[in-house]
């Protein structure tokens, strides 16, 4: 799975407050959507199967799927809700007046622009409880009308995209299985080691596992899973892809370049480039 090409931009993102009583029709978003019921009561429907809807309730629908809403008459519902892709899908010329467009009826659906689901399943309801008031502060930055953008909100929609990313780590930091995310003790750990590495400082993994209370073992064990190499290996590839840059762009011979990346000799430096690039670094510099 290539996950580079995933980069999630949100298209429409508002707080939705419902009249007594009123009910949704069936809807097939183009988009993904997440929504939270932050006042009264009601109903979720998703495919047929229904939700009872309460403040706290976090639902995630992936694009294309039928769902609807409707709220109680004696106490009236609202919603905060975004809708977004994984990557964009540009269905300006489709729709022209609505950057995040919904199918009300099944054969309307057009598939080739619904968005592409994420790589890895997720719950369709969930519950935030007492941390609700946090995931609203998050996400009302990013509210934004349903209108392309143009060159006069381009500057709007950029802070919108930028604080979506940070809304849309928290909820897939919540939403996935443990699994399938990277442990984020780890993840914030990986820029300490490159800065070290920079520095010039080579710290022994046992260093790392200690400053986070973890045993060697589990300590490798995830890092592995989150980096798919070991601390060794992935300290070696960074300072590897540091010096390709240099084999490229610089003028500096490949002993200077072993030196300044810490490197014990030359011999070592290129016994360990070789290792990883497949080449010495004479034969990747002339290949530039």
């Amino acid at each position: 799975m290539d996950f580079a090409r995933f980069h999630p931009y949100v298209y429409y993102a508002t707080r939705y407050a419902f009249y007594p009583g009123q009910a949704s029709l069936n809807r097939h978003c183009y988009s993904a959507s997440i929504y939270f019921v932050t006042e009264g009561r009601g109903i979720f429907r998703l495919d047929g199967r229904e939700y009872e809807a309460l403040p706290g309730m976090l639902v995630y629908a992936e694009a294309g799927r039928r769902h609807d809403w409707a709220s109680s008459r004696d106490a009236p519902m609202t919603h905060a809700c975004c809708y977004f892709d994984w990557r964009y899908v540009d269905r300006t010329a489709a729709f022209p007046d609505a950057a995040g467009p919904i199918a009300y009826e099944a054969a309307s659906l057009r598939r080739e622009l619904v968005g592409e689901p994420f790589p890895h399943s997720m719950p369709n309801v969930m519950q935030v409880g007492a941390s609700l008031r946090g995931w609203i502060e998050l996400l009302q930055p990013c509210y934004t009308p349903n209108e392309h953008t143009t060159e006069r909100t381009f500057i709007r929609s950029l802070s919108a995209q930028s604080r979506f990313m940070r809304f849309i780590d928290q909820f897939l930091n919540y939403a996935l299985h443990e699994n399938d995310i990277p442990d984020p003790r780890v993840t914030k750990l990986l820029a300490r080691i490159e800065e070290d590495l920079l520095n010039g400082l080579r710290v022994p993994p046992e260093t790392y596992a200690e400053g986070l209370g973890l045993s060697r073992g589990y300590f490798f064990e995830l890092f592995k899973r989150t980096t798919g190499a070991s601390p060794i290996h992935y300290m070696n590839r960074f300072l590897v892809n540091r010096a390709k840059d240099d084999l490229r762009s610089s003028n500096l011979t490949v002993a200077q370049i072993a030196e300044k990346y810490g490197f014990s000799s030359v011999h070592y430096f290129s016994r360990l480039f070789r290792r990883h690039a497949g080449k010495s670094p004479q034969a990747f510099r002339q290949e530039r």
